[in-house]
């Protein structure tokens, strides 16, 4: 797992009205753009753990994803905005948020046009089943082509699970099958799961697993958990993805039947 860093948010730019949690573009202090992910949004910080543990874990796999960076905001920086809905959604946000390196000059992708091979299709579609990710679909394919590559962005719907209540008691939650994988983009061009099973579990040693999870900022953990209860539900999303992994994977097995 490497070392994320930290920066400062310091200019506002425009907000990405496509997005239901509306992110938004920003600068940050050390001069980069952003696609900021709010912790005052919709889903809360449930949904900037799923974009950071889904994230470095598409990263562990080799999947082509944005850089992370975790980004301090100052709810002051709302002073000089005139939208209500952006003002009270910096106000909201103050504190440790989460961002994703801006591509510019990215286009959506159009399944039409881009066509990736079976192999990547297969790796894309193994890896969403595995994170559980429900929004990766025809209308909303959250896929952009920069350089003529294919970039995966915006994880915030994946473990899903964890907007149950009680789902840290719920150790039988790792096998189950993702049947929503149907609904995936890619999932007629994954021809290779079988190929590709083995080598993806693979590279998700124990090691990067829990390097992913110990990421996680206590403070979004404490926004969800009972007080003082962090500890268990950080524990309770290790033994998640690491059961998940475990033969047979049920996940693999229904991507494969609906393909």
């Amino acid at each position: 797992m490497r070392n994320l860093k930290t920066v400062r948010v310091t200019r506002y730019v425009t907000p990405l009205r496509e997005g239901g949690s509306l992110p938004a573009i920003v600068e940050a202090d050390d001069d980069g753009l952003y696609v900021l992910k709010f912790r005052g949004a919709g889903q809360g910080s449930r949904a900037l753990v799923a974009e950071l543990v889904a994230g470095e874990i598409a990263r562990a796999l080799h999947l082509p994803v944005p850089d992370l960076v975790f980004a301090e905001l100052d709810p002051d920086l709302a002073r000089t905005e005139p939208d209500p809905e952006i003002f009270a959604l910096i106000r909201a946000s103050g504190g440790l948020n989460l961002a994703l390196d801006y591509l510019p000059g990215a286009v959506t992708f159009d399944p039409i046009v881009d066509k990736p091979d079976a192999e990547l299709s297969s790796r894309l579609v193994w890896f969403d089943a595995y994170v559980s990710n429900v929004d990766r679909t025809a209308r909303n394919p959250n896929l952009l082509v920069w350089h003529r590559k294919l970039w995966l962005i915006d994880h915030g719907a994946s473990l899903y699970f964890h907007h149950d209540p009680g789902w840290v008691d719920a150790p039988d939650r790792a096998s189950d099958p993702f049947p929503l994988i149907k609904e995936h983009l890619l999932r007629h061009r994954a021809t290779e799961l079988a190929a590709v099973d083995e080598s993806m579990a693979a590279a998700l040693v124990p090691e990067a697993l829990d390097g992913i999870v110990a990421a996680i900022p206590d403070a979004w953990l404490a926004d969800e958990a009972v007080a003082g209860d962090a500890p268990r539900y950080r524990q309770a999303y290790r033994e998640y993805l690491k059961r998940r992994l475990e033969s047979p994977r049920r996940f693999v097995e229904e991507a494969a039947r609906v393909r």
